[in-house]
């Protein structure tokens, strides 16, 4: 599967091709304070991206984990990812990660956006959430320019080094998607 968007492509994840990059911005301290992972070896990765890649089988028909690229240069830069946990019910989750040598360029919206699109059109979803720690800030203004709706402040939900910390929920339905300009 593949979508493109203006400026990126989202793709299958290649574990072969693709450890490199996901082990680079996982060890980025920037990327790792959201994140309860301390430094992550080539191995720990390997292992993520083949856990994600298997929920694209047939038990998992629901699960979309694609690569975020640069399509001019073929480098990956993220993982966006749409699933729907239950095929008997209309609703899904989203999530997204993405390098910090990319952050502040608009790639985290743009991928979101099509994973967003993805669901409501293709899955013919008719809710999708996502949450995100509070003070990631840069995540809560991804989800808020997507129109998303803040439904839920988990106190205290996360543990993310060594202390608790609060959990956002927002949340968009299909009609409110395509009403959007």
């Amino acid at each position: 599967m593949e979508i493109r968007t203006e400026r990126l492509l989202l793709r299958e994840i290649d574990e072969a091709g693709d450890w490199p990059a996901v082990l680079a911005y996982h060890n980025d301290p920037r990327y790792a304070r959201f994140n309860d992972r301390d430094a992550e070896t080539e191995d720990e990765v390997r292992r993520f991206l083949h856990r994600i890649t298997e929920w694209h089988g047939p038990e998992h028909r629901g699960f979309h984990n694609l690569a975020v690229t640069l399509p001019e240069t073929g480098e990956m830069i993220g993982i966006a990812g749409m699933r729907q946990r239950d095929p008997r019910q209309p609703r899904g989750d989203m999530g997204y990660e993405l390098s910090p040598a990319h952050w502040g360029r608009g790639y985290a919206t743009e991928a979101a956006r099509a994973m967003l699109d993805f669901g409501f059109r293709a899955l013919r979803l008719h809710r999708v959430h996502a949450s995100c720690l509070a003070e990631n800030a840069p995540s809560v203004r991804v989800l808020e320019r997507l129109g998303m709706r803040l439904e839920a402040r988990l106190r205290q939900h996360e543990w993310v080094r060594g202390r608790p910390r609060d959990e956002l929920v927002y949340a968009i339905l299909a009609e409110e998607w395509r009403a959007a300009p």
